[in-house]
């Protein structure tokens, strides 16, 4: 395995070379200072958010009972940690991004493939937080004042608000997200609890809060809907899974990452969740109808004061999410595209501009098509990608890179002109099984199951194919 010296001095050789540039480029031993509290504080601040509220009041809303989705949820997110903690190994050992790792596997110039597909997810969800942020704004300011809600461009104005406020962010690099993230998750936590108990005394309690039973009659009927939930819930930290590295790059250690991780994110999700669905269950009782989305709920508090404070944690915890999970990573991959050309702020205002084309208000026009449509459609695509780069790197390689290489043309990843075709081949193999359920009815559970799947069929067919290949040369430099 390369020690972390000689990453340091391998970048000398690498500085002219097309494939580098500062933000690609390993980070240096003395640059690697987060330690457990920094990775646990991460998920914290990243778990709560709306998309983790409404993702779990919508299986509230879908028919299952506060077990059933507190399970559900619990069960992704312990599930989704294993790949992440096996991403995570490669950017703690070698300091490398998410698009310099894949070009172990995919090629120095294949990687730009599994890159830009999960940079076009993540444009989709910076889309989704910000057009949430900008609904929490608009609902701040018609507390203050009222006439407010009569102006027409009134949602469009704070989107923009809001939009820019996530590009200041991004234009003071990594240490300022380090930063957001460690001062704002306590806070976070207990204006989650407050949320909790103030649902908890309008409704008279947990107990009428918690007693909507399930809607489902049998186990079988449970079943159908649990396997896409299941899906949903591993496809919201799908996209993290893959650019993992791009903050694990800079641990101080292998056991400072994973147990950051490990104690940050089955937790806090799972907690976040239970707020999101009791107070789904409270609405129903304080408002006549279930709300899923919290603006909505925290927009009818009544007290201006108590909606300013809400609104203002929730802009906070959108911001946090936002920046650090669907801009760091994409701003890396489109920077991967032309590293002479793209740095580190041009690929995050490039996803920022990406964020509005996607349309972020139709994706989130329903719960169904949240969670079914949005979270496991695109778990399909980033499945397959993690069984490549899972089985390349603790399979073929055992965990050895040449780290000189990944930033080289004509080295040990130049494989056919810069392009890894079996691992191409895996990851289509592996989209293709999980989305034929689209178009064939008998076969649509495998469209539930899509990372599962996509993941399955991509680590089997692109271990077979490597080994049909010359075999690879083990890298220990």
């Amino acid at each position: 395995m390369t020690d972390p010296q000689a990453v340091s001095l391998a970048t000398e050789d690498i500085r002219t070379s097309s494939l580098y540039n500062e933000d690609l480029a390993p980070v240096s031993p003395n640059r690697r200072t987060w330690g457990t509290y920094n990775y646990a504080a991460l998920w914290i601040s990243m778990s709560v958010n709306i998309p983790t509220y409404l993702l779990a009041s919508g299986m509230i809303a879908g028919g299952m009972s506060w077990r059933q989705a507190l399970f559900t949820v619990f069960l992704g997110n312990v599930l989704v940690l294993i790949p992440m903690l096996l991403n995570a190994h490669a950017g703690a050992a070698y300091g490398i991004p998410f698009p310099v790792f894949a070009r172990a596997s995919f090629g120095v110039l294949g990687a730009n493939v599994p890159a830009i597909l999960r940079a076009l997810v993540a444009c989709g969800w910076f889309g989704i937080q910000t057009w949430i942020g900008g609904q929490a704004i608009n609902a701040m300011l018609i507390a203050l004042s009222p006439g407010w809600q009569h102006f027409a461009f009134g949602t469009a104005v704070c989107f923009g608000f809001f939009w820019l406020l996530n590009v200041l962010v991004i234009a003071r690099g990594i240490e300022t997200i380090r930063f957001l993230q460690g001062v704002s998750a306590p806070f976070l936590l207990l204006i989650g609890l407050a949320l909790l108990l103030w649902a908890k005394a309008k409704a008279g309690g947990f107990g009428p809060m918690l007693s909507t039973p399930s809607k489902f009659q049998t186990f079988a009927e449970f079943f159908r809907f649990f396997i896409p939930s299941l899906t949903g819930v591993v496809g919201f930290w799908a996209t993290v899974s893959l650019n993992i590295p791009d903050f694990t790059r800079y641990a101080r250690s292998q056991k400072d990452q994973m147990l950051g991780q490990a104690l940050g994110l089955p937790a806090t999700m799972t907690f976040y969740s239970f707020i999101g669905i009791a107070v789904t269950s409270a609405t129903l009782i304080i408002f006549g109808q279930a709300l899923w989305n919290p603006v909505d709920v925290l927009s009818r508090l009544g007290n201006p004061l108590a909606v300013v404070i809400a609104m203002i944690a929730l802009i906070m915890a959108t911001l946090n999410v936002n920046v650090a999970a669907n801009v760091v990573s994409p701003a890396n991959d489109f920077s991967n595209l032309s590293p002479r050309h793209i740095s580190f702020r041009m690929g995050g205002l490039i996803t920022c501009i990406m964020g509005i084309v996607m349309q972020p208000w139709k994706l989130m026009s329903s719960y169904g098509s949240y969670i079914f449509g949005w979270l496991v459609g695109y778990s399909g695509f980033l499945g397959p990608i993690a069984g490549v780069l899972i089985c390349d790197y603790f399979v073929i390689r055992r965990k050895n890179l040449s780290t000189h290489d990944l930033y080289q043309r004509g080295g040990l990843y130049e494989y056919s002109r810069g392009i890894n075709w079996q691992a191409v081949a895996a990851l289509a193999a592996g989209a293709g099984v999980a989305f034929i359920g689209l178009f064939v009815p008998t076969l649509h559970v495998l469209y539930n199951y899509a990372w599962f799947v996509g993941f399955a069929v991509s680590f089997l067919a692109y271990l077979v194919l490597m080994r049909k290949v010359e075999p690879l040369a083990q890298t220990a430099s």
